[in-house]
């Protein structure tokens, strides 16, 4: 087992392969940085995510913006995996900060389906900001049922069950400073 696992004891011995090493998550989040606060000079832009996921990403994407900017986070659940498979989420926690007029970048760890991220979309577009676009981390488009345009993304993923960085196995592993490929058999127990 290579030094990043092992430095996360069981977790680690957890993990398969490691996708994305941290230094390359930290180099592709610097360069997103650098671009948005070249996209939104001037703008102010309120970046918004949503929890829990998004909140390594958001934290240190923030860190490399280097312009003036809000942010303020949502929370949504899905009743069930299936209503979750339909699209069907609730919000739990709404925005604080009025977004009309102004100009959202909405932060997502990963889309997949899509089908979440457009409700979210939705929601959001019927507040009328000046501007609404999408910074991903993360993009699985292989189960993809809805064409969300994505303005930044950080990588494509395989089609395999990933975890660290903010993405979770049952509430787990979202503290891993990589993107690990879950053993299969952890995904049994």
């Amino acid at each position: 087992m290579d030094d990043a696992r092992k430095a996360y004891g069981s977790m680690g011995k957890d993990i398969q392969d490691i996708l994305i090493p941290a230094e390359t998550l930290q180099k592709r989040i610097a360069d997103l940085g650098r671009q948005i606060s070249l996209d939104y000079l001037g703008l102010n832009p309120l970046v918004v995510g949503v929890l829990k996921g998004v909140l390594f990403f958001m934290a240190d994407l923030l860190r490399n913006i280097t312009i003036p900017m809000e942010m303020d986070f949502i929370a949504v659940s899905s009743y069930s995996a299936e209503a979750r498979d339909q699209g069907y989420v609730r919000m739990v926690k709404d925005l604080e900060t009025p977004i009309h007029g102004r100009h959202v970048l909405f932060l997502e760890d990963v889309i997949d389906t899509g089908l979440t991220l457009n409700y979210i979309l939705q929601n959001l577009r019927a507040r009328q900001p000046a501007s609404l676009e999408v910074c991903v981390l993360f993009n699985k488009p292989e189960h993809r049922l809805i064409n969300i345009p994505l303005k930044y993304k950080g990588f494509d993923l395989p089609d395999q069950f990933v975890v660290g960085y903010g993405l979770d196995y049952r509430e787990k592993y979202r503290n891993l400073p990589f993107i690990g490929v879950l053993n299969a058999e952890v995904l049994k127990r």
